[in-house]
């Protein structure tokens, strides 16, 4: 962040408008969440927006939560011993993360340009963890929504031609329904 030029006029309206998206307390959620599911071994952010994007910045956090979604043998992100250090690499790993995690946004994570969308990501990739509900999700169960799962009916042929004859009720009525007493425009 120390190489970004200022903003000025219609830039630095854009780039306010980014930042009050972001939200402090949901960043404490998330933060909370990802020493829950990862270890406390990948320590705590700074405080502000600021601290939480340096904290993610290098990725390796990132990828150790995707990680920690799945079974041991079936990792998605190879997360490497030495933190890297050289840009490409710290990006490189950004992207993996959010290859794994389905989401386009490493500018976001990288730079901290929008960390109200890294915020979203996250919320997806917890709601998501939920939803799986195979053992791998650790946290409470109030931190994030549960997506909605398909839900699928089977009918028998019987119960098929019965519905047939059935009116449903946005249909309306159809005993007394005629078309007396209506007349054409005009």
């Amino acid at each position: 962040m120390a190489n970004k030029c200022p903003s000025y006029g219609m830039r630095c309206e854009v780039q306010s408008k980014i930042e009050k998206k972001y939200n402090e307390e949901l960043k404490e959620w998330l933060v909370e969440w990802i020493i829950v599911q990862c270890d406390p071994d990948v320590g705590f952010p700074d405080r502000g927006h600021l601290g939480f994007q340096i904290w993610l910045k290098n990725g390796v956090i990132l990828s150790k939560l995707v990680n920690s979604l799945y079974p041991d043998g079936s990792k998605p992100v190879k997360v490497p011993e030495i933190l890297p250090s050289m840009v490409f690499k710290q990006m490189e790993q950004v992207a993996q993360f959010l290859k794994a995690a389905e989401d386009d946004g490493t500018v976001d994570v990288f730079e901290g340009k929008d960390m109200a969308t890294v915020q979203r990501t996250l919320m997806a990739l917890g709601s998501l963890a939920m939803t799986k509900n195979d053992g791998h999700y650790h946290g409470d169960s109030n931190w994030f929504m549960k997506k909605a799962q398909e839900h699928k009916r089977e009918f028998t042929e019987s119960q098929l031609q019965e519905g047939k004859y059935v009116i449903g009720l946005q249909m309306g009525s159809n005993r007394g329904a005629s078309q007396a007493g209506m007349t054409g425009y005009g």
